[in-house]
């Protein structure tokens, strides 16, 4: 079974930086070589992400059908534009980010996508553990 910060590390990080490579190459006209920088990921990553080859194209679906999703991640890639890097900003819009996805319990249904076996129990017990926030202890 996979905990919510695999699922995290494994599909959903990797789909909101190819959403937001993506943004920031066609909306914002910056070079891969520069996106790389800002992202901290190789620049044969972001050639990736761009393309499509990278990112999970039903997640990324998912997550831009999401209005609140999409706002941020539209903030995120407005800063990094602006900045041209990772400042603590953005590397707190990005956290947040991560926390809304869990808090909204987004993250379980990418979960069940990814494993369709989780026992409901287990299941139940992560659910409120993610509503508590983070530091919380079962």
């Amino acid at each position: 079974m996979l905990l919510p910060a695999e699922i995290e590390s494994k599909t959903l990080i990797p789909a909101l930086r190819a959403i937001l490579a993506k943004k920031l190459a066609e909306d914002h006209k910056i070079r891969e070589d520069e996106i790389s920088k800002m992202l901290g990921v190789t620049q044969a990553a972001i050639s990736n992400y761009i393309r499509g080859t990278r990112g999970d194209p039903k997640l990324i679906a998912k997550l831009l059908s999401q209005k609140s999703v999409a706002e941020m991640i539209s903030e995120i890639s407005e800063n990094l534009a602006s900045n041209k890097a990772y400042t603590p900003a953005s590397l707190s819009k990005f956290i947040g980010l991560c926390n809304y996805i869990k808090s909204s319990l987004l993250i379980c249904e990418i979960h069940h996508n990814l494993e369709s076996n989780i026992d409901e129990a287990v299941c139940k017990e992560c659910e409120t553990m993610l509503l508590k926030g983070p530091g919380s202890v079962y």
